[in-house]
């Protein structure tokens, strides 16, 4: 791929990055499905983002569990948004500069939500005893290995945390959204293909409710809020540390 063939006004309905994202998300799960049907191996619990304390947790987890998605819906509407966010900000920015942001604002929502569980894990654990915590950590898995937890909620929470992981691509996701709204802020987005609405107005609305959500600590709807939140963080950090570098004009906005 030559970065040189993208310029502001060029457009591709599918520039490389993209579509080979979209079928490395693909494949991945197919092989999900694959490994748990054939081989009972659970690629998520392989790939996924653990707590860095947890038995489970590996450091290539940082990267690989973008790429991992717990059911279909999940990974089509993630797939679906790197489409027609990704595209319009791959063909303006040239496949480098778009890849770089990509997995960088994935990485870093990771790291947000590794930080998010760290506060929360602390906050459960100053309110039980030693020997609670001592049997969470050394029986937890295994009990959720046999589709069980503990019934005192307290530790179920803290089970839950430390031994269940983060998958999806939605940090990256909520990171293009960032910066589709940054560079193509008046572009009209139809809310459920019906209800226009500003791209900036969007991402301000979009980021005000999952920072709503993430306070409010919604875990039941199984969703990492603060991972999107970190998505996005890591987003506005990096174009803001690009718009100072003028040289090449695909960078200016």
């Amino acid at each position: 791929m030559n970065d040189s063939q993208y310029s502001p006004g060029g457009f591709s309905i599918l520039p490389p990055v993209v579509k080979n994202l979209l079928i490395i998300n693909f494949l991945f799960f197919i092989a999900t499905l694959a490994f748990k049907q054939f081989f009972s191996i659970d690629l998520n619990e392989i790939l996924g983002l653990h707590y860095f304390q947890s038995e489970r947790f590996r450091l290539y987890q940082t990267y690989t569990y973008m790429f991992m998605h717990g059911s279909f819906s999940h990974l089509f509407f993630n797939m679906f948004a790197l489409w027609m966010f990704g595209s319009a900000i791959e063909n303006f920015w040239g496949w480098k500069r778009f890849l770089v942001y990509y997995l960088a604002t994935g990485i870093g929502a990771g790291l947000v939500q590794e930080a998010v569980y760290g506060i929360r894990i602390h906050q459960i654990m100053s309110q039980l005893t030693p020997e609670m915590i001592e049997m969470v950590k050394n029986e937890g898995l295994n009990l959720l290995r046999q589709d069980k937890n503990y019934a005192h909620q307290l530790m179920g929470n803290l089970n839950l945390l430390l031994n269940t992981g983060t998958v999806g691509a939605s940090g990256s996701v909520f990171g293009l959204l960032l910066a589709f709204g940054m560079m193509f802020p008046n572009t009209l987005i139809y809310l459920y293909f019906l209800f226009p609405m500003k791209a900036k107005w969007f991402v301000i609305g979009y980021g005000a409710i999952e920072l709503w959500l993430g306070i409010a600590n919604r875990s039941g709807d199984n969703v990492a809020h603060f991972a999107h939140l970190g998505g996005m963080l890591f987003g506005i950090i990096l174009i803001l540390l690009w718009r100072k570098n003028k040289k090449n004009p695909y960078y200016e906005y």
